[in-house]
């Protein structure tokens, strides 16, 4: 509960130096006062009355009561002081914001056949890929991420969730023996993504397929799965891993890193991501791979709407309530015998 308006609390530096002010050019209107009362004084001085009398210097003698002749001017000065800080109109405010996003559903499909063990991506090119899809999960806020693995077949390993941290879980367990078919079933891993996002009814719908090779696998065209992505309104980004010719895969038996032959057909991936109406991405090491993710972090972003409310208390009224009662107490003095006993 607050303090009644004639608390001294009111006055008090902790409180007055948390106010907001409405009108602030007014405080300027202190620096004013003081130059009233200098001419109050002088014209007093001046224009008052004055009758020759001669006394010796012993008479005159010098009393702390003299100081009450200053008294009335003290309290108009207060006064004038108190009613420009109402004028200022001191408040607090408390600001509330309130933001509301339409999240945005993405799932990252995940290539794990064997040949994303090659390292010209370090560890690997899988490895390389669980640590971008790691921090672009770090840098979503409210969206529902899934994931989905495939090689020669393909399954939902996370459904579309908020918990971030199961997420993570989920990528750190990730490994090539968690599917027994070899191969690369691009298209199967799209008819999951479509099939895990198919009823959802988010703003922006987002697949992001990570593979270094050519559909060799499964019992779905990928362009027939991409379709069919693209009439539920999924938009569709492709990246292809990988370097051409001679790459590092495993190491000999002396330890020495062993060179396998590579190529990548990219014309499937470019024709999924024009049909998802989403872009195409090469990328041959980490850095790229990095910087692919935070293109489409950007891309993706959902638009979030503020609504602020303001909470405003006004506490004028206080300091104008001391005003009267400071201009009510001068007139007193002023319509009264002390003022003269004050004068003299």
């Amino acid at each position: 509960m607050p303090d009644p308006w004639y608390s001294p609390q009111w006055f008090t530096p902790t409180v007055l130096k948390n106010y907001t002010w409405e009108n602030p050019q007014y405080l300027w209107g202190l620096l004013v006062i003081p130059l009233i009362l200098l001419v109050r004084w002088m014209v007093k001085y001046y224009l008052n009355q004055k009758l020759p009398v001669a006394l010796v210097k012993s008479d005159l003698k010098s009393s702390p009561l003299h100081f009450l002749r200053f008294v009335p001017d003290l309290i108009l000065s207060l006064m004038l002081a108190l009613m420009v800080v109402a004028l200022a109109r001191p408040q607090h405010t408390n600001e509330k914001v309130e933001q509301r996003t339409e999240g945005i559903d993405i799932m990252i499909a995940l290539d794990i056949s064997q040949s994303m063990q090659i390292e010209d991506f370090k560890p690997n090119r899988l490895q390389a890929a669980k640590d971008v899809a790691r921090d672009f999960i770090n840098g979503r806020k409210q969206d529902r991420i899934g994931l989905v693995v495939f090689s020669g077949d393909a399954f939902s390993l996370a459904p579309l969730t908020t918990d971030y941290d199961l997420l993570k879980n989920y990528l750190n367990d990730i490994n090539f023996e968690m599917i027994e078919s070899r191969g690369t079933a691009i298209g199967s891993a799209l008819a999951v993504v479509t099939n895990r996002m198919r009823e959802s009814e988010a703003k922006s719908k987002v697949g992001i397929l990570i593979s270094d090779g050519d559909n060799t696998a499964g019992n779905i065209d990928p362009i027939t799965s991409a379709e069919l992505a693209a009439a539920y309104g999924i938009k569709l980004y492709t990246i292809v891993v990988g370097k051409e010719g001679l790459v590092p895969f495993g190491k000999d038996f002396f330890g020495r890193p062993q060179m396998v032959e590579n190529t990548v057909d990219e014309s499937t991936m470019r024709k999924i991501a024009e049909i998802g109406t989403g872009k195409f991405f090469r990328v041959t090491d980490n850095e790229a791979l990095v910087s692919v993710f935070k293109r489409i972090d950007q891309y993706e972003k959902a638009e979030i709407k503020e609504n602020r409310f303001k909470d405003t208390s006004d506490f004028y009224f206080i300091y104008l309530r001391w005003a009267i009662v400071l201009f009510l107490l001068w007139l007193l003095l002023k319509s009264s015998f002390l003022s003269n006993v004050l004068q003299d």
